[in-house]
């Protein structure tokens, strides 16, 4: 069997890091042998325990302190990222040493955490290079997992740089991709937090120059579209009035409205493409991580079961069952905006159901017993809306 592997991409502070950590022990605890390869030189504290670590070979540090190189942080990522690749051959000859370790001995599963730095996945070629080298050295299937915070989302021009970073990424990697919203549980404080602060610059206002434009739907802050807007890209249009308010501040209108013309035509070019998507995950939520799981799998080709622990795991007979890769059908602006409250206190309450039964059972519940009784109940809700 092949090596598969997640390529984790985005933007500084999208969760790259935190994400490895949780579909790391999300994996093993459903019983595939997973590990995780650090491929940022400048990040020295890591969430997890990592097999391979970039910083064995070089760190940012060294670079920048190299008084004949006179780089900084920028300059000197690059130039470590092309250092690295002078050293591939010795980076996959660990990859390969730890393939002959793993069960069958011709397979693993690895999760590349890579820098964030989006130059190096949008307009340089070293990472593109790096990763066809181990496709054609070790038959490794990717697919890259591209997070992007939730947060670009309450400002109409940063959504749209964050989905044009998006698209160059694609078209420069050239492998199957996963497009991420993270961090999504933070969603609905962002929203109500800039909602109050146009409701806060429109008092002030209505103080100072008696400009009372109660109705103007536009400086309402929040978002001004479904969640589902924004997860299907489409209409992107719609976002350009919003461009001349997002910044708080009548001062700034002139800048946006100087810009609209380009910002529209940003807009109309990813539209064009017709590519983007995006699967909306938070990573302490196990229903958004098995459904993220499940695409990733279809996305890299992953043979279910072979590379499991004890053959046909939970996890095996759970996406069997739901259709290969089917999604629980969940209402994410409900979910996660509008009725967010009401669906975190239901699930507080099942898992407290779920601790008093294993505490009657005089049974352990641990971490690995909770992800099988999660997927468990993926696999119930997914045939129930099958049969609907």
């Amino acid at each position: 069997m092949a090596p598969y592997g997640q390529v984790v991409i985005g933007p500084p502070g999208a969760g790259k890091s935190t994400y490895c950590n949780g579909m790391n022990q999300f994996l093993n605890s459903i019983g595939r042998n997973s590990l995780i390869v650090n491929l940022d030189p400048a990040n020295d504290r890591l969430p997890y325990d990592c097999t391979l670590d970039i910083r064995d070979v070089i760190t940012l540090e060294e670079i920048m302190n190299d008084q004949q190189l006179k780089l900084g942080p920028n300059g000197g990522l690059m130039h470590a990222m092309e250092v690295f690749e002078e050293s591939i051959d010795y980076f996959i000859d660990q990859i390969r040493e730890l393939i002959k370790l793993s069960i069958d001995g011709t397979s693993t599963y690895v999760i590349f955490d890579c820098p964030g730095q989006t130059e190096l996945f949008t307009n340089s070629p070293i990472f593109k290079h790096i990763f066809e080298k181990l496709i054609k050295t070790l038959d490794f299937r990717l697919c890259v997992v591209s997070l992007i915070d939730s947060i670009n989302l309450t400002v109409p021009s940063q959504w749209i740089s964050s989905l044009l970073l998006t698209l160059r990424s694609m078209l420069q990697l050239d492998l199957p991709q996963i497009n991420v919203i993270s961090k999504i549980d933070l969603l609905k404080g962002y929203v109500d937090s800039d909602r109050m602060n146009k409701q806060q610059q429109q008092e002030r206002r209505v103080r100072t120059i008696g400009d009372n434009d109660d109705d103007d739907e536009v400086e309402s802050g929040g978002l001004p579209f479904k969640l589902q807007y924004y997860t299907e890209v489409d209409d992107l249009h719609y976002l350009i009035p919003y461009l001349e308010t997002e910044n708080n501040q009548r001062s700034h209108v002139w800048f946006n409205e100087k810009y609209a013309k380009l910002t529209s035509a940003i807009a109309e070019l990813i539209e064009d493409f017709g590519l983007l998507s995006y699967n909306v995950l938070a990573i302490e939520d196990k229903t958004s991580m098995i459904n993220l799981l499940s695409l990733i799998d279809k996305a890299n080709g992953y043979c279910f079961g072979t590379n499991e622990l004890g053959g046909d795991s939970i996890w095996t007979d759970a996406v069997r069952q739901s259709g290969m890769g089917f999604m629980e059908d969940i209402d994410i602006q409900e979910r996660w905006i509008d009725e967010k409250e009401a669906w975190d206190k239901l699930e507080e309450e099942k898992h407290k159901e779920l601790i008093e039964y294993y505490k009657q059972q005089n049974k352990p519940l641990d971490e690995d017993t909770e992800w099988e009784e999660a997927l468990r109940e993926w696999e119930r809700n997914n045939k129930r809306s099958l049969h609907k």
